[in-house]
């Protein structure tokens, strides 16, 4: 019977009965199919390949996500967008050679409660029903639409029996799925590759490969059993029908997780004041209980608490063993920050409909697809990888002898992952000014956490100015430009880091290591670097009331007393250095005036 021939029926009220029977058929066809694939040995899962990566698009089908728009629904969507997020997982960059079959249930495998899968909608005998593993026929209809469009021959197809307004069966583009003997097969006779992917609002589905040979397809009719619109277990309101919903359940239904790493007070003063009491936390361990400075969150007023207490044991041994600079210390920083992120994507409920999450942890849950269908802000701590590694390039055209400026770079498959997930957040969030300006109208700049000072400060008038250099000396840090401009110039440098980038770099300079009293002695902080992305001893300083000289690529652009200069800009640094050393000479009453006398050799 065609569509059109369709005529409306009496919906019977499901019973227990009618589930039990049910069951036994499905039982029966599911053994049949499981025989009948183990004699064939037709079918196979694919793996996921890279040699169709960037050959044309055939076809692609876009369908939205949150079709719903009654609350008492959302939980159901909810649970359909996780199981999707969990079964394009196993879609996504698969490749299948010409002339092979692709079988949705072989490749997706089936959709149980050990393997994540939870409620969702699904369609069944005229009502949406919660069922586990329920709305994986978006998915299955996302794929015959795309295989119709690219060309492919449909080996099993199987259409809905009710017609959902707005969909693809609307279109007569459905694939229904049932594991494992309801299934969607189709070949074709060229090599092809899916990508399967959620963003914050559709499931998109494409296929690459070259178009298959021309070929006649048969139109399959469609038998409608039910013409009005579905039921749903949720909204019926049919108390005495067993498969309903108790609306009162989900009335607090959809939170926020915040998945975070290492404290920050701008972010932590944030988080208190936007997170409300049915939301999560996800963190490496209680800082406040341990007492570690360095994971010292905030953890009251949240429904949960979750800690990753044996990745944060581990990356606290691997660090130790590694040396403070080089590759081998940031490969391991980016392994640990992907272990964190999936200890806490395995702790991701379903109902979380929206994150917040810092930005180190970000590529690798984008990556795995665990934020496609919600929505997420970024804590952003660092430029983007991209923008970093182009600001390290720069520096080390400026300085190609520097034995750090080149010594790392970051997997481009991990910073496209970055650079994607940017691009679909909603708001960036930080206090570092430099960073914000690379995302108008997304940013929201946090204000600086400043440090409390006693603004009195012990001047000795019997010693030359001091300027401190609070950095490791490396490339990065604009070691080079200091160097320069404090050339000639009567000055005492005091280091806060190790000297990295050659040992005998600062010969011929007056220099010290500095103490923890560094401050009391400082009459000048200066940090030109290209990168920097933690300025906390600058915020000291300035709330001291030192004088801070630092490039604008330190993100402090907003802080009263720092002089600002262009990272590679040694002669603008040496004319500022000038200036505020002339000025600090002022208050040295047995000095000379003009302190910036060439230093005798």
């Amino acid at each position: 019977m065609t569509r059109d021939q369709a005529t409306p029926t009496t919906r019977q009220l499901p019973t227990r009965k009618d589930a039990i029977v049910f069951r036994a058929k499905s039982a029966l066809l599911q053994a049949k199919r499981l025989a009948t694939n183990a004699g064939s040995g037709r079918v196979r899962r694919h793996a996921v390949g890279v040699e169709l990566n960037g050959q044309p698009v055939l076809a692609r089908s876009v369908t939205p996500l949150w079709t719903e728009t009654d609350p008492a629904e959302r939980f159901l969507v909810a649970g359909k967008i996780h199981n999707l997020r969990l079964a394009v997982r196993e879609l996504n960059g698969v490749e299948i050679s010409g002339g092979e079959i692709f079988s949705f249930w072989k490749q997706v495998g089936r959709a149980g409660r050990m393997r994540g899968y939870v409620r969702g909608r699904e369609l069944r005998e005229g009502c949406i029903v919660p069922n586990v593993g329920g709305g994986l026929c978006q998915l299955s209809n996302a794929l015959y639409d795309a295989a119709l469009a690219a060309g492919f021959e449909i080996v099993e197809r199987h259409a809905h029996s009710q017609v959902i307004p707005g969909s693809l069966a609307e279109k007569g583009r459905d694939a229904t799925v049932f594991w494992n003997y309801v299934d969607l097969r189709f070949k074709s006779d060229r090599p092809f590759r899916i990508d399967a992917v959620l963003d914050s609002e559709n499931l998109v589905v494409s296929f690459q490969g070259q178009k298959p040979a021309a070929k006649t397809l048969h139109k399959i009719s469609r038998s409608i059993v039910h013409t009005d619109g579905p039921n749903s277990c949720a909204t019926c309101g049919m108390d005495d029908c067993h498969r309903v919903v108790d609306a009162r359940e989900h009335l607090d239904f959809g939170r926020t997780a915040y998945l975070l790493d290492e404290f920050s007070p701008e972010f932590d003063e944030y988080i208190k004041a936007d997170r409300t009491e049915a939301d999560e936390l996800m963190i490496p361990l209680d800082g406040r209980r341990f007492r570690k400075a360095n994971y010292a969150w905030s953890t009251n007023g949240f429904s949960n608490v979750r800690q990753s207490v044996f990745v944060t044991a581990k990356r606290s041994y691997r660090s130790r063993k590694l040396a403070a600079q080089g590759a081998a210390r940031q490969r391991n920083l980016l392994r640990m920050y992907e272990e964190l992120a999936a200890s806490y994507a395995k702790r991701l409920r379903f109902d979380v409909l929206h994150v917040v999450v810092q930005q180190n942890l970000l590529p690798y849950l984008w990556r795995a697809g665990h934020l496609g269908g919600r929505t997420f802000d970024v804590l952003m701590t660092a430029l983007p990888m991209e923008m970093l590694q182009h600001e390290l390039d720069r520096a080390r055209t400026l300085h190609p002898e520097s034995p750090t400026l080149g010594d790392f770079r970051a997997d481009p498959e991990l910073i496209r992952a970055e650079t994607e997930a940017l691009k679909n957040a909603n708001k960036i969030v930080t206090p570092h000014t430099a960073i914000a300006e690379k995302f108008p109208g997304r940013a929201v700049l946090l204000d600086w956490k400043m440090p409390t000072a006693n603004m009195s400060k012990t001047i000795q008038s019997d010693r030359r100015p001091v300027v401190v250099f609070p950095a490791a000396t490396v490339g990065r840090k604009g070691c080079y430009e200091l160097r320069e401009a404090i050339r000639g110039l009567d000055v005492k440098l005091t280091l806060l880091g190790p000297v990295i980038e050659t040992k005998d770099f600062w010969d011929g300079f007056d220099v010290e290591s500095g103490e923890a009293d560094w401050i009391e002695g400082a009459d000048l902080v200066v940090l030109p670097a290209f990168v920097e992305h933690r300025p906390r001893r600058l915020l000291a300083a300035a709330a001291k009331g030192v004088p801070v000289i630092a490039s604008m690529a330190c993100g402090v652009s907003n802080i009263e007393g720092i002089e600002l200069i262009a990272a590679g800009d040694t002669y603008a640094l040496r004319e500022k250095m000038v200036k505020v050393l002339g000025s600090v000479e002022n208050h040295h009453a047995h000095r000379s005036k003009n302190i910036l006398v060439p230093a005798s050799n």
